[in-house]
């Protein structure tokens, strides 16, 4: 990755260039197949809530926002279904996305590397992450970065998509 890159957890000047870069990403996602994400959602009110949680961080490369993702501990009911100890506590991707301009730059690699550190900050041990079974670019980023194929779940609110689990456990 380039030498002028900067992560960071977001702050709420961050906003319109994350609503930006989700407004590039919605329409590349749905035209692959992928309606993980709409037009509603991921929304303000969602990444206000993530900024004001201190979950959300952001990659720049140079000015440019890059890429946005939330990390939190919070697992959806439906990660029961998944092969991995729910009950076990962990650090949850959410809501990651990279600016089309910063594919292939390691943007996605950073954010991922960043979840380990503050996994590692809090004590926990375990990563996860979900993604739409559509989402070719993560189902080869995951497994390369050490995380593991944990099966195959479906989420109350997003009724009709199949999302693939990814876990990773730390040293």
């Amino acid at each position: 990755m380039a030498p002028n890159v900067i992560i960071r957890r977001a702050a709420p000047a961050d906003l319109p260039a994350i609503l930006r870069l989700i407004r590039q990403v919605v329409p590349l996602m749905n035209a692959s197949g992928n309606f993980q994400w709409t037009e509603e959602y991921p929304n303000a009110a969602i990444f206000e809530k993530d900024i004001a949680q201190n979950y959300l961080w952001v990659t720049y490369l140079g000015d440019q926002l890059a890429g946005v993702a939330a990390l939190t501990q919070d697992q959806d009911a439906e990660y029961a279904d998944a092969d991995w100890d729910a009950a076990e506590p962990a650090l949850v991707t959410h809501r990651l996305a990279v600016a089309p301009a910063a594919h292939g730059k390691g943007v996605a690699q950073a954010l991922l590397a960043q979840a380990e550190q503050e996994a590692r900050a809090l004590g926990l041990r375990t990563l996860r992450v979900d993604t739409n079974s559509e989402n070719a670019a993560t189902q080869r980023l995951f497994p390369k970065l050490g995380y593991r194929f944990a099966g195959e779940i479906q989420l109350a609110f997003r009724p009709g998509l199949r999302f693939f689990c990814y876990e990773k456990q730390l040293a």
